[in-house]
């Protein structure tokens, strides 16, 4: 299966906003964002004319590489999204955030989305018992998520529930993280969007703009 190869903290550098791509690592000086904060490239730090365009194409840009989808995965979300009841965006960022990849994530056992994808490819989660192996699977509430008995000694996975402490924590999931394991409580709303991203440094690009997402795609 294709996917992307390259060094992850020039995505951040390209979208202008840290993602939290490397978990711990972004929190430290050694996070490329926060030596050159600007677009890599010979002519990453001339000034460009922002463009309605532009802007759209760059937040789509953001949140797909974010979740670590390729283009045509994250366009087929956008039509489940549209199809759905109620406003398109909101739809879109939910499907996303109630991947089990994303609730892998947000629920503290991995460090980053990429590391959670990894660990539920690899057959370390379960979902009601059962074994999934699949990052796009989409969890229900009530669904009970946690890593298998096994899993739960590997270092990476204890030190993903150390970190995790440190972090913000989401109202719609209930963890345990003595027993890694975490309940749907409810669907992540209109508020918990908004606490996807910390922010950039100087707070101009706070949180996902999904309007100009539905703004491209309905062209």
């Amino acid at each position: 299966m294709a996917r992307y190869t390259d060094a992850s903290c020039r995505i951040c550098r390209r979208e202008g906003v840290k993602l939290y791509l490397k978990g711990v690592r972004c929190d430290t000086d050694k996070c490329s964002f926060n030596r050159r904060a600007y677009a890599p490239g010979q002519h990453g730090q001339a000034r460009k004319k922002a463009t309605p365009y532009s802007m759209q194409l760059r937040e789509k840009q953001k949140v797909r590489r974010m979740y670590g989808m390729l283009e045509r995965q994250f366009r087929l979300f956008y039509e489940r999204a549209n199809r759905m009841k109620g406003p398109t965006g909101d739809n879109l960022l939910r499907l996303l955030e109630t991947r089990l990849d994303s609730v892998t994530y947000n629920a503290g056992f991995g460090v980053s989305r990429a590391e959670s994808r990894q660990l539920v490819r690899h057959g370390h989660i379960n979902v009601n018992g059962q074994r999934v192996t699949i990052p796009s699977y989409i969890v229900r509430v009530g669904d009970v998520i946690e890593v298998r008995e096994r899993s739960a000694k590997l270092q990476r996975v204890i030190d993903a529930g150390n970190f995790a402490e440190q972090k913000r924590t989401v109202r719609w999931l209930e963890v345990d993280r003595a027993k890694f394991k975490a309940t749907v409580s409810a669907l992540p709303e209109r508020d918990d969007f908004d606490q996807i991203l910390p922010g950039s440094e100087d707070g101009d690009r706070r949180g996902i703009r999904d309007e100009l997402i539905v703004e491209l795609y309905s062209k």
